[in-house]
């Protein structure tokens, strides 16, 4: 796939994507996505509505999320927008409090989408930096997970949980997401004992290269390399991550808990991810295993 190809699908193009999973295999069932207002959560958004939930997007900015729950409606498929900082407490509970008024109770299926990184060495990083990405990829997740988690248990009855991580294998200089993410993939194979009894289900979804608009925080002569990190020497598309949370989030995934299903082409057995130029020293390691190496 071209470099210059478009970074993301458009609400037109998530309108008639074709899907694998079942018409109204989700209906009369409802789902909040964090994160909603573009990539993996704005694909997951609209192929849960098109299987027959309703859905709430959530972000923290408003003016993302409403072309996104328009275009929606105008399908006419049930979507609410709602603003949230997940790594407030106050806003997320806020957040739920939206949605319960809307839907009369919480919403059977939590995706966590929200999350963000920036690639950078991790000797350079600053307190600011560092604390940035883990009060929103782990402490975020926890306050949405928590509070979804209580307010079913409140309603006496079950609900799933799926976040969106990282296939961390062999993925450089994003050392602050890869630290978040394996702390909520840990929480989450823990609550998903612990909340077992409550009928809550916990899995998480670890994409390796996806296409979307988050490529643009990488240089072109990195990306261009991204397509050859796996064995099928192919990048993933939100709808493929989309498709793989609403399978092991929703009914047909209804005996499965405790699980971080790869997303990644067969990258997490082989390969490498450098989300910054390759360091010399790297290369030079890789001419010595094999000298006709050029890269």
């Amino acid at each position: 796939m071209s470099d210059e190809a478009p970074l993301a699908l458009s609400d037109a193009d998530l309108a008639a994507h074709p899907t694998n999973l079942a018409a109204g295999s989700l209906a009369g069932r409802s789902l909040l996505v964090t994160g909603g207002g573009g990539g993996i959560g704005r694909a997951t958004a609209w192929l849960a509505a098109r299987l027959g939930a309703r859905v709430a997007i959530a972000g923290r900015r408003l003016e993302r999320l409403t072309p996104v729950a328009e275009a929606m409606r105008q399908q006419g498929l049930d979507c609410l927008a709602v603003t949230v900082d997940i790594r407030q407490r106050d806003s997320v509970e806020a957040m739920f409090d939206t949605v319960a008024q809307s839907w009369g109770g919480p919403p059977d299926l939590l995706v966590n989408s929200a999350g963000g990184q920036f690639p950078q060495p991790a000797i350079d990083y600053t307190e600011k930096g560092w604390r940035a990405v883990i009060d929103t990829n782990l402490t975020g997740t926890f306050n949405a997970m928590q509070a979804a988690a209580r307010r079913w248990r409140d309603a006496g009855r079950g609900g799933s949980i799926v976040t969106i991580v990282v296939s961390p294998r062999g993925l450089h200089n994003v050392a602050h997401t890869c630290a978040a993410r394996a702390g909520v993939k840990a929480f989450s194979e823990a609550v998903a004992v612990e909340w077992a009894p409550l009928g809550i289900r916990v899995n998480c979804i670890a994409p390796g290269t996806i296409r979307s608009e988050g490529w643009q925080v990488y240089q072109p002569h990195v990306r261009k390399r991204y397509e050859n990190v796996n064995p099928m020497r192919i990048a993933g598309s939100p709808w493929q991550v989309a498709e793989a949370a609403l399978f092991i989030g929703g009914p047909a995934g209804g005996f499965i808990t405790g699980e971080t299903m790869e997303l990644s082409g067969g990258g997490h057995l082989w390969g490498e991810t450098w989300t910054t130029d390759k360091p010399q020293w790297f290369r030079d390691a890789t001419k010595a295993v094999d000298p006709g190496d050029s890269t």
